[in-house]
């Protein structure tokens, strides 16, 4: 594919989570790609390093997704600065692994509230101004938004959450010009597994990156911007991404 055909130019975007990892990936490659990019995370230090490796005019924004001021504000600064917004990325998330049995429930909280919250407050927030703009939901998701293993029960209820939220958006609000696209990533290189706090769980992640030859952020970021950047009449509705070496 050519690098003319993936233009953002003009475009505007809203990243989450895009202190690190993937966030930071999509960041950096819509803007090499043309687009004015917002990025929102908690580390806003992290994100102005980013606004200076960054091609194009990159805004930073202190942003916690399960804060729906802070959400609102997002949005509205993203506005105030470009005028318009046309991709909104929901790529915040946390990963706490561990057993049901004998949980720390507040990290469910934790998840529930970025992962799922998060992403339902973003999309809220956003969704009228990207009718106006006929724009695209880019929902990153992940495999365990397919099949739930022992160990990642509330993590991967999120994700099917997130799953079943964009069909249902995408069935309200298709006719009306907006894509909305769930990339479902396996195993990726980030910082995720290091917010594990249960030191087995922590460990079985690591000894699995071991195993396999795994995604990079870079690797998502091109599923991003090749869904983000197509005809408008065309929508990738889903992406499922995983390292050739996964089997689940």
């Amino acid at each position: 594919m050519s690098k003319t055909s993936q233009t953002m130019s003009g475009k505007v975007v809203l990243v989450t989570g895009a202190s690190s990892g993937i966030g930071e990936a999509v960041a950096l490659s819509l803007s090499a790609a043309g687009a004015k990019v917002a990025v929102g995370a908690r580390r806003v230090d992290r994100l102005d390093a980013l606004a200076q490796r960054a091609e194009g005019e990159v805004l930073p924004l202190e942003l916690d997704v399960a804060d729906q001021a802070s959400v609102r504000a997002a949005v509205a600064a993203t506005l105030e600065r470009f005028g318009h917004l046309d991709v909104l990325v929901n790529n915040a998330g946390l990963m706490l692994s561990g057993l049901i049995d004998g949980a720390d429930t507040t990290e469910w909280d934790r998840m529930v509230g970025t992962n799922l919250l998060g992403t339902l407050y973003m999309t809220h927030a956003a969704l009228p101004h990207l009718l106006e703009s006929k724009g695209t939901i880019v929902q990153l998701s992940s495999t365990s938004g397919r099949i739930a293993n022992a160990g990642g029960g509330v993590y991967a209820a999120t994700k099917f959450g997130v799953n079943a939220f964009s069909e249902a958006l995408r069935q309200e609000v298709t006719t009306r010009g907006v894509r909305v696209v769930v990339v479902e990533p396996g195993f990726t290189s980030t910082e995720l597994t290091t917010h594990i706090s249960d030191p087995v769980s922590r460990a079985m992640a690591a000894q699995l990156a071991t195993q396999m030859r795994t995604l990079q952020p870079a690797d998502i970021a091109a599923a991003v911007l090749y869904a983000a950047s197509q005809p408008a009449h065309v929508a990738v509705n889903e992406i499922l991404i995983r390292p050739t070496d996964q089997t689940q």
